[in-house]
């Protein structure tokens, strides 16, 4: 959910972009069914499960899993301005370079849209292969290059797909966790109610909080408001389900 290179990372999560991302990209864990029962199918909840949460943001996926699965989760997040805003309790401020972990101590790995504000990916995933416990996935959400299709933001804000071309695609980043000898075993396209409504999400809407929308100018974005105002206006009801990639490696 966060940039982890903080300032290397495509944005930085200052104050502004920290508060416009804890007021606009909050997800109500009911409409996370899908996300609930895809990563059950590769992380099979048990006693004593640990799992990293890596880049945290404010916490929500932390609190899902501990909800859902009754697992310690131990969160990671390097910007400040985000942590102020995390109300998950178990959270530390770490690079996903050098985690404050100790080597063999966890269960599986969950990023999610984090991977594309990773410089380093080998890096990152040689750290993850040495916290990890042999055999333990790691589950990246995520909108991978090429795969931008099932996301509602790009219908409005049709120019920031080129954004999501320049994101690590699926390949990047298995040839990259394979140099730390992991490998490819799922890849799925999962649906969420990402807004209750349209009306919502044109309220809620804010630019800070989304990094193609903030790499777009200005003619493009405000062309992208109109078109979700538009959409909003036809059909203010209609909820919000966007579908984000799951990619297991071990």
């Amino acid at each position: 959910m966060i940039a982890l290179a903080e300032p290397m990372g495509r944005i930085a999560y200052d104050e502004k972009n920290s508060a416009a991302f804890a007021a606009g990209r909050q997800l109500n864990l009911d409409g996370l069914a899908a996300w609930r029962a895809a990563v059950a199918r590769h992380l099979p909840a048990r006693a004593g499960l640990r799992l990293l949460d890596l880049g945290a943001g404010t916490g929500t996926w932390s609190a899902a899993f501990r909800q859902w699965y009754g697992a310690e989760v131990l969160a990671v997040e390097p910007a400040a301005a985000m942590r102020a805003r995390c109300a998950y309790p178990v959270l530390v401020a770490g690079r996903a370079e050098a985690l404050p972990v100790a080597a063999a101590s966890l269960d599986g790995a969950w990023i999610s849209t984090v991977i594309h504000h990773l410089p380093d990916l080998p890096a990152v995933a040689a750290e993850l292969r040495r916290t990890l416990r042999p055999g333990a996935p790691v589950l990246i959400r995520s909108v991978f290059a090429g795969r931008g299709g099932g996301i509602s933001l790009f219908r409005w804000f049709p120019e920031a797909l080129r954004v999501v071309e320049s994101y690590p695609s699926v390949a990047d980043i298995c040839a990259a966790f394979g140099e730390a000898g992991f490998a490819p075993v799922a890849l799925e396209s999962v649906p969420q109610v990402t807004a209750p409504s349209l009306g919502a999400a044109a309220v809620g809407l804010r630019r800070a909080a989304h990094t193609p929308l903030l790499l777009l100018d200005d003619a493009d974005y405000d062309r992208g408001v109109a078109r979700l105002r538009a959409a909003a206006d036809r059909a203010p009801e209609a909820p919000v389900v966007d579908s984000l990639d799951l990619l297991v490696l071990r």
